[in-house]
Order: structure tokens, then C-alpha cells, then sequence
């Protein structure tokens, strides 16, 4: 037996040695003869290794999950020392291990973030997949020859230049040859079809199980237009033979000679068109320049960019799939997640594919970008000559690129494979200044963190062309100045996603990615699904799938709008009230089973996607299947087969427009109130916008409204100005069951508005006199106060009863808006500007809905709506919402002085001359309420109240008749008074030693 090993160990070595020559013999590496056979029944492989060690030293023999027979080294038996499935042998000589292993095959969960990467092996009636761990194995390289003993039916490949077959005593004996130093060795074998062709002297193979033969001949087709396209941009194909091997195992590997695909992969559309070229440009980098991989894995950045995203480049698509890499990147690398490039080893998860694919294959391209295309790959040519057979390393790439390129390019290297982070820019100051006569785009560029020293590309349109270069960058802040020849109208930087930089949020579309790869997510279960245990939930394999990848589960009733703001969220059911509060009303999905993924409206960071499905059975085939199309916003799969998919479109670069066209308006053109009256009177709702302190607006309104009335229209006038709760006041007063100080007290006026009652008493007086509606479409001022302090949250149950169920927070123009009137409103120790958008909502929302709650019970009545211009103007406030409801067509009538002009802003933009309003008379003193009384704190100099006797510290008792509790009964017992008129003003005075007494004072207005 010991001599037949060693004849059988030198005649290999010979065969070796005679193929390679004596010139790369010299590197003694490891001979490796292995012989197997199977006992399928019983899941067995047995074995017989013959290692022919060169050299001295101690080497490490990994045995895990094996069972080991014997061991014999140089001719001696031994038995070795097995810790944790190694054992060591040191000295040089032959080393014989006969041994057993059991491969039972994968378990049912799959690693959903590491899709085509697979942990074990199998050997079934199915087929036979081993490629981790199925024999002795040690660190390095060594040339190696595999024999095995196949089952009838059954045909095997492995690594292999030429495969020679014959006759066993229990099937087939294939003998594999490979000519050149491996660093692990593979087999798979199954009931295979084999079609083969020949193209450019390689013996194409595709074996396919029988059940898939029809699919060999395309992937023959492609595999051929792949390696035509590799062996010219690179070297000719490396070896006599490419295999195309379907496994059982559903993997995505590529070995020297073959890819291994698993048969779910191969049925794929999509695999032929993308994943099979990859693992064909592997057997250029990976098998035949193999990786160093202590010094990091560069292989997969490298192929990613010379495969998947160079297809998309030849399409004209490659910024997208750039776009796509920095999308990912955001999505799924985390700061937690965060690692070098250089400390990439291999696919673990999405954060980990992000950077080692993705931020590899910018790196590739920025770096071809930097030196040129012809310099590119003239660096890969001398990479593979230098390196063909052995192993390389990120040093050997720079080396490669420095000599090529004659340029120093530590720098460049060390950024980008030793920094874990990733450029974040942000363009401050822009503008466009006349210099010399000469238009000049100046700006800011800030590098957030430490600086990145690189070239940002932009383009400059101007009003006859377009300019493209790149500015310099090296700093944290630096400043640029453009000099153009013509106006120039927009500036976009790295539109084509050259840089590996982190996207704006203007940039970033709302993907499943997003929602995937964020370290805090939320999926909430809506109350149907809160069944008694043991009943089938509809959403269950949806839950617990989204719960195994680290979702919080919550209650529909129980999440909260902080958790929704921090969080991004999986909402279950188009009509979960939480999508209602968010988005208003949302359409109802296709059939079957659906995804969308839309922006966070309270967090531009975070996303929130909703699942609907018809029936549990739509759900349960797709739930594995959603992670692979984390690129997309909405996906929809019907009878388990994928119906739609599309990615919302965002911004393209970092874009700044530069001009805005002035807006004028031609007098001559105008039209009268009158006129625009006609033109808008029949439209359901009429908006009519109002400056609430300029009595000209009002008067705008009360023409309106009198016109309508004249024209024998059936409308009801809804006010901002009163609050929903008190319309009950309005009702009263429009009916004559209460007076006008009566209707004043009751609805709180005064108390809650605050503009001089005059303004609107005209309009109020009409209405009453004419039978017309009043609405209080406002929301109670405390609920808006609560949610401007503290968000929604804030609000107790029984306040959550007065605010709509369905709420659209998602008009991101509306929120730039509001942006603006956030910074005025600073001042007013507003600090937080979530909670102040939600406020604003809130009002605009429950307006919208009290208007469109009227007209629902008052389908023969019109509506003319008095409301600030900013709940108006542009629609996004209150116009658009109504409508979303409602559905009834509007015309917008705006008053005012206009800093912004544009088409959308208004149906009709008016100009009345301004009027002074009349003013109710004012006593001229400072109150303040203190234990239910009114107390005069101050009176002013030559007021009327100092010029009657009137007091500091006087408690105010009546004004007239009028009894006074508050301080808006003081405003309500002056308000229809006229200067020059003379009151009665009782109060309760302080007298020395002799007590409290009343006085009454008549007070000349």
C-alpha cells in the first residue's frame, strides 16, 4: 500500500511537472491526488488523500466535519491529535488519509442577505454538491488531481482542463486534470444533459438537470458573446474548457473551468444577462489571477465593474447602475456597518456586498476615471501577466496601475481601501455674480469629516449650451467661482454618479433596500390581525419573515408618530389608519400581493412601505423573494409571478438652478372683481384668500359672497376664523336665537382670534341677514398648540377624537414652504420643525375635512372659503387636500402683495386699493384676569379711561349692561361702540381702611 501511494504521488508529480516545465516548478508547491466514492443512499463520501509535501515545515490539516479512517505519514501509521477537526503534520514527505463524511444538505431558512452563498454541502439522488470542507484541506496552494467514482446516470465535473472517463466497478471513474495551482478543489455531479459547442478553441459545456435542458442552449449563446467579449478587452480565455453547471444547492459560484448556479438561480430571467457574465470574467480574476485574500478580497469590485455594471454602460445606463451602487450603499451600510474596503473578505450580508461589490466597483471606476480608459486596462493586462496562476493583493493592483499610469498613486489607494467612511458634500452659498462684466456662478463646497481629495464633475447649462469640467477638491470647505460666456440657468454636480459619495436626500428614491437595510425598523400588524391564537393570520409569513430580519413588531393602535419619525416602517394593509394619518387616502393596490415603498414624510432619513395582499395565499410563495428586489419602490407579484416593479424617480446629481424668470403682470390685460365673480361663481368651492388685518381683502370677500347671494346661489361660507367646536354659536346666531354679543361670547372670538371683529362683522351681519351658513372649519387652537410643542404624540385619546383619521404629510414642496415660515416663527420659541409640520397639517387637514364634511351633508349647497393666503396659494394647503376628499372642482382667489409669482399660484391674483378698516373704540388700559376677575394693571398716558377716573388695580365689573368675566367680554362689550360715544363702566375700587366699593364712571370713547 506504501509503495503504490509513493508510485502513484511521483508519477503525478511528473505528469505535473512535465506540463508546467521545470521554471515554475522551482516554487515546490503541495501535490494533492484525491480519489472518492459515493454511497448515495446513506449520503457517504469516502475518500483517500495523497499529499506530496515539498518542502520542511508544519502544516495544519483541517479535517472539520469528517470522519478520519487512518493516517499514515512517509510509510508510518499515526494517529493523529484531532482539536476541533485539525491536526498538524510537520517535515516534508507523503501524507495518505483515508477518511468518511455524511452530507445530509442545507437546512429549510436560507440566509435571505446572503442569497447564492452556501454553508454546505449535499449528496442526495438529486445530485451531489460539495465545495466547503468535503475533504482534508490546508492553507496555500497546491497542484491537485481529483478522481471519483460516480453512480450510474450520474456526471460529474470539477476544475479541469480535460475530464477522462471509464468504467468502475460501480458506475463511472472520472479523472479531472488541471495543469495549474489551486487553492481548493470542488465537485458537483447530478443526472445532467451535457450540450456542448466550441467557440474561439474553447469546449463550451452547459449541463442542465433534464427538467431545465431547454434553458442550455441560451446560456450556451450568452457564455459565448461573454468570453468573445473578455478574451479581446483582456487575454484570450485562460483554459481549454468553460462548464455551465446547474446545482441542486442554490448557489452562485465560479471556479477555475466552470460557474456553479443553483437551479432557482438558472430559471431567472435576468442571470444570463448579468450574473453569468460575472462569474465568467471570474476565471479571468479569481481563478486565474487568484486572490490574496489576507490582504483583503479586491476581486469583487473588480468584476462587478467589468461585468454587471459595464453592460449598463453599454446600454447607456451606467450612471443609473452607478446610482443604484451609492443607493445600496446608503440603504444598507449603516454606521455601524460601516468597514474599509481593504477589510473586505467576502459576502456576509447587504451591508457587507455594498461595500466589497459596490464601493469596489467605484473604486475601479474613479480609478479609471483618474489614469484613462487605454491606461485602465493596460494596468489589468500587465496585473494578469505579472500575477497569472498566483496570488494578488490590493499592493499588486497599485503597483499594477503606478506603472502603468507612471503616476504616484498612494494617495488615491489609501483614501479609498483605508477610510470606512464615504464623501458627503453639501454646495452652500450659490449664486450668480456679474464680475467684470462677466457672468460667475459662485459657491461652497463643504466635505463633511475629514476631506476626500478628488475631482467633482458638473455641468453648467446656459441659455445657448451646455459646459462640463470637474473642480478640484481637497478641503473641508473651499470656495469656486464659474465664469460663463452667457446667462447661466442651472449647475449640476456628479450627475452621472462618478464619485462614491453619499446621496442626498433629494437624490435617494424610497426603495425596499431602504427599508431593509435601516437599523431601526418597525413592521406593524393592523387589528384584523390580532387574532385569537391558533387562527391563520393572513400577513403571518409576512411578519415573521421581516421579524427574523430584525423588525420590531407593533400593535396598529400602539405605534406612535416619535416611533414612526425614527423609524422606517412596514405598514400591513392599504387602509391602516397609520397610512391614513401620513398620506391621506391611498388608492387600492392591483391584485395579488403588493410592496411601496414611499419617503417618510416626518423623516427624509427614513422610509415607510405598505403590504397589501388579497389572500394569504398571494403572500406566502413571495415573502423569500422581496429582499432580492431591494432596488425597487414597488414591486406586485400575482399567482406568485412578478407583475410590476418600478423605482420612483428622483433628482439626477446635485442640482441648482440659477435663474428664476421674473414675473410681471400686464396691466392692460386685467380683468375686474366683477368679471372674475362671473368666471368663478359656479365652481363648488371658491377660495378667496385674505391678508387677515387689511380691510380691503374682506371687502374682496363681501363683494363675492353679495354677488353670489344676488345671483341666487345656494352656498354656505366657511371661516377660518372659528373653531369646529363652536359651531353651535354660529348656527344659533345665523338662526336669531341668540344676539350678536351672545354669538361673540360663545364662539370665543375674541379669545381665540384675536383680528378686530370688524373686519369680519360685515361679511357676518350679511350672512345672518341673508339666511346664509356660517362653518367653523378651524381646528381648536389647543390641539394645534399641543402638536406644535410635542407632535401628535402629545394629544391625549379623547383629543385624538377631534383630528381627522386621514392626513397627507407627503407634499414635499408644501414642506419647503413651511420651512420658510418655520424660521420666522423661531422667535416665537417654536423649536422643533417636525412637530411644527405637523401642526400645520393639522390645520389645513381638519379645515379641509369640515369643508368637505359640509358639502357631503349639503350636497345642493356651494362653499366660498375665507382663509389665509398661505392655506391657499399654490393649492397645497387646504384646495388640493379638499379635493383629495371630495373630489369637487375649486377656483383660488388671492389677495395680496406677491414675492412669489408662478402659475400655480392662484386661479386669480387681486389687488385692492387699501382701506383703512374701522376700529372699535379702545378705554386705553392693560388688563390682566386673576382669580376670576378682570383687573385694570395699567392705563396708558391720555387714555380715555385715565381722562373718566378710571383706576390701576380697579376690578372691571360691567360696560353698559354688559357683565365682565374676561377679557374678551371687555372686547365684546366695546365692539359695535363709535368714537365720540359715551359708556357706563362700573367697577369694584380699593378704598383706604374703608373696603372695596363699586363705581360707576362714564367714559367718552
Amino acid at each position: 500500500m506504501k509503495k503504490l501511494s509513493i508510485l502513484v504521488t511521483m508519477a503525478l508529480m511528473v505528469s505535473i511537472l512535465g506540463m508546467l516545465g521545470m521554471a515554475e516548478a522551482k516554487e515546490a508547491m503541495p501535490v494533492y491526488s484525491l480519489t472518492v466514492s459515493f454511497d448515495i443512499p446513506n449520503h457517504l463520501l469516502k475518500g483517500n488523500a495523497l499529499i506530496t509535501f515539498l518542502e520542511d515545515g508544519e502544516r495544519t490539516i483541517s479535517a472539520t466535519h469528517l470522519k478520519i479512517i487512518s493516517t499514515i505519514f512517509n510509510g508510518d501509521a499515526f494517529m493523529p491529535q484531532i482539536k476541533e477537526g485539525r491536526f498538524n503534520v510537520t517535515g516534508k514527505g507523503t501524507l495518505e488519509i483515508r477518511y468518511e463524511g455524511i452530507f445530509i444538505g442545507e437546512s429549510e431558512e436560507r440566509d435571505l442577505e446572503n442569497v447564492g452563498v452556501v454553508s454546505e454541502n449535499i449528496i442526495s439522488d438529486q445530485g451531489i454538491s460539495l465545495t466547503l470542507d468535503w475533504y482534508p484541506s490546508f492553507e496555500g496552494m497546491a497542484f491537485r488531481e481529483l478522481k471519483a467514482i460516480m453512480p450510474q446516470g450520474f456526471t460529474a465535473i470539477s476544475e479541469a482542463d480535460e475530464i477522462n472517463t471509464m468504467p468502475a466497478t460501480e458506475g463511472m471513474m472520472y479523472s479531472f486534470h488541471f495543469p495549474y495551482p489551486l487553492d481548493d478543489i470542488n465537485l458537483v455531479a447530478g443526472p445532467y444533459v451535457d450540450q456542448y459547442e466550441t467557440h474561439l478553441g474553447i469546449d463550451i459545456h452547459a449541463y442542465f438537470f433534464p427538467e431545465d435542458v431547454s434553458l442550455a442552449q441560451s446560456y450556451l449563446k450568452y457564455a459565448k458573446k461573454y468570453l468573445s467579449l473578455y478574451s479581446e478587452i483582456l487575454t484570450p480565455y485562460p483554459f481549454k474548457r468553460f462548464s455551465i453547471v446547474e446545482n441542486i444547492l442554490s448557489t452562485g459560484y465560479s471556479m477555475p473551468t466552470f460557474t456553479l448556479l443553483g437551479r432557482d438561480v438558472v430559471r431567472l430571467p435576468f442571470i444570463k444577462e448579468t450574473s453569468l457574465g460575472h462569474e465568467i470574467l471570474h476565471q479571468w480574476f479569481g481563478n486565474w489571477v487568484y486572490v490574496d485574500y489576507e490582504k483583503g478580497n479586491w476581486v469583487e469590485g473588480l468584476t462587478s465593474y467589468l461585468s454587471d455594471h459595464l453592460y449598463e454602460e453599454q446600454k447607456g445606463n451606467g450612471w443609473r447602475h452607478r446610482k443604484k451602487i451609492l443607493t445600496d450603499y446608503r440603504s444598507y451600510v449603516t454606521p455601524s456597518k460601516e468597514t474599509p474596503l481593504k477589510e473586505f473578505l467576502g459576502r456576509r450580508d447587504f451591508a457587507s456586498s455594498a461595500i466589497g461589490y459596490g464601493k469596489g466597483a467605484m473604486f475601479f471606476h474613479m480609478l479609471k476615471e483618474l489614469v484613462g480608459e487605454d491606461i485602465f486596462y493596460n494596468a489589468l493586462l500587465q496585473l494578469i501577466k505579472e500575477k497569472k496562476n498566483a496570488k494578488a493583493s490590493w499592493a499588486d493592483i497599485q503597483g499594477s496601475f503606478e506603472k502603468a499610469s507612471d503616476r504616484e498613486l498612494e494617495w488615491f489607494f489609501q483614501q479609498w481601501l483605508n477610510r470606512n467612511d464615504i464623501p458627503s458634500f453639501k454646495i452652500e452659498d450659490m449664486r450668480v455674480v456679474m464680475l467684470q462684466g462677466v457672468p460667475t456662478i459662485s459657491f461652497e463646497v463643504v466635505q463633511e469629516g475629514e476631506p476626500y481629495r478628488l475631482d467633482l464633475p458638473y455641468r453648467v447649462v446656459t441659455e445657448r449650451g451646455k459646459i462640463k469640467d470637474s473642480l478640484k477638491i481637497e478641503k473641508v470647505r473651499e470656495g469656486f467661482e464659474i465664469a460663463v460666456t452667457e446667462r447661466p440657468l442651472r449647475i449640476i454636480f456628479d450627475e452621472d454618479y462618478d464619485i462614491m459619495r453619499r446621496l442626498t436626500d433629494r437624490e435617494l428614491p424610497p426603495v425596499i433596500a431602504r427599508l431593509v437595510g435601516d437599523e431601526k425598523r418597525l413592521v406593524i400588524i393592523p387589528e384584523e390581525e390580532e387574532q385569537e391564537e391558533g387562527k391563520e393570520k393572513k400577513y403571518g409569513a409576512l411578519v415573521d419573515i421581516f421579524k427574523a430580519e430584525g423588525f420590531v413588531a407593533v400593535k396598529e393602535k400602539e405605534v406612535k408618530d416619535e416611533e414612526i419619525q425614527t423609524s422606517s416602517v412596514l405598514v400591513l394593509g392599504y387602509e391602516s389608519p397609520v397610512l391614513k394619518r401620513l398620506f391621506g387616502r391611498i388608492s387600492q393596490p392591483g391584485p395579488g400581493f403588493s410592496l411601496n415603498v414611499k419617503p417618510n414624510p416626518l423623516n427624509p432619513e427614513k422610509v415607510v412601505a405598505y403590504a397589501h395582499a388579497d389572500s394569504k395565499p398571494e403572500i406566502d410563495p413571495v415573502v423569500r423573494r422581496i429582499f432580492r428586489y431591494g432596488k425597487y419602490s414597488f414591486i406586485r407579484f400575482q399567482g406568485g409571478k412578478n407583475m410590476e416593479k418600478e423605482t420612483e424617480s428622483r433628482e439626477r446629481g446635485m442640482g441648482f438652478n440659477l435663474y428664476e424668470p421674473v414675473m410681471g403682470i400686464d396691466p392692460k390685460s386685467t380683468v375686474g372683481l366683477s368679471e372674475i365673480i362671473r368666471d368663478v361663481m359656479d365652481k363648488p368651492i371658491i377660495y378667496v384668500g385674505e391678508r387677515h388685518s387689511n380691510y380691503e381683502d374682506h371687502r374682496v370677500q363681501l363683494e363675492l359672497i353679495a354677488e353670489l347671494y344676488k345671483q341666487g346661489k345656494r352656498f354656505a361660507i366657511g371661516m377660518e376664523m372659528f373653531q369646529a367646536p363652536f359651531q353651535k354659536a354660529l348656527d344659533e346666531y345665523i338662526s336669531g336665537s341668540i344676539n350678536e354679543r351672545e354669538f361673540l361670547k360663545a364662539s370665543e372670538y375674541f379669545k381665540r382670534w384675536r383680528f378686530d371683529y370688524q373686519l369680519y362683522r360685515e361679511i357676518i351681519d350679511f350672512a345672518k341677514a341673508k339666511g346664509i351658513p356660517l362653518v367653523a372649519i378651524n381646528i381648536r387652537e389647543e390641539i394645534t398648540k399641543k402638536v406644535t410643542e410635542g407632535g401628535l404624540d402629545a394629544l391625549t385619546d379623547e383629543e385624538k377624537k377631534e383630528i381627522p383619521l386621514d392626513m397627507d404629510m407627503a407634499d414635499e414642496d408644501y414642506k419647503e414652504k413651511l420651512r420658510g415660515f418655520f424660521a420666522l416663527h423661531k422667535g416665537f420659541n417654536i423649536k422643533n420643525f417636525n412637530n411644527f409640520y405637523q401642526s400645520q397639517i393639522l390645520w389645513d387637514e381638519t379645515m379641509a375635512h369640515s369643508i368637505a364634511g359640509f358639502m357631503a351633508d349639503n350636497k345642493d349647497h356651494q362653499m366660498v372659503v375665507l382663509a389665509g393666503v398661505q392655506h391657499i396659494m399654490f393649492s397645497s394647503g387646504i384646495p388640493q387636500r379638499t379635493k383629495r376628499l371630495n373630489n369637487k372642482a375649486y377656483a383660488t382667489l388671492i389677495n395680496g402683495e406677491f414675492n412669489e409669482l408662478g402659475t400655480e399660484i392662484g386661479d386669480y391674483l387681486l389687488f385692492p386699493n387699501p382701506i383703512d378698516a374701522p376700529e372699535a373704540p379702545k378705554l386705553g388700559i392693560l388688563l390682566q384676569e386673576k382669580d376670576g376677575k378682570v383687573n385694570i394693571k395699567d392705563l396708558l398716558p391720555g387714555s380715555v379711561a385715565l381722562k373718566a377716573g378710571l383706576k390701576k388695580g380697579d376690578t372691571l365689573l360691567f360696560v353698559d349692561e354688559w357683565g365682565i368675566e374676561s377679557i374678551q367680554d371687555v372686547k365684546i362689550g366695546l365692539f359695535d361702540k363709535r368714537h365720540g360715544e359715551t359708556i357706563r363702566v362700573e367697577v369694584l375700587r380699593q378704598r383706604f381702611l374703608l373696603g372695596q366699593k363699586a363705581v360707576k364712571l362714564d367714559v367718552t370713547l
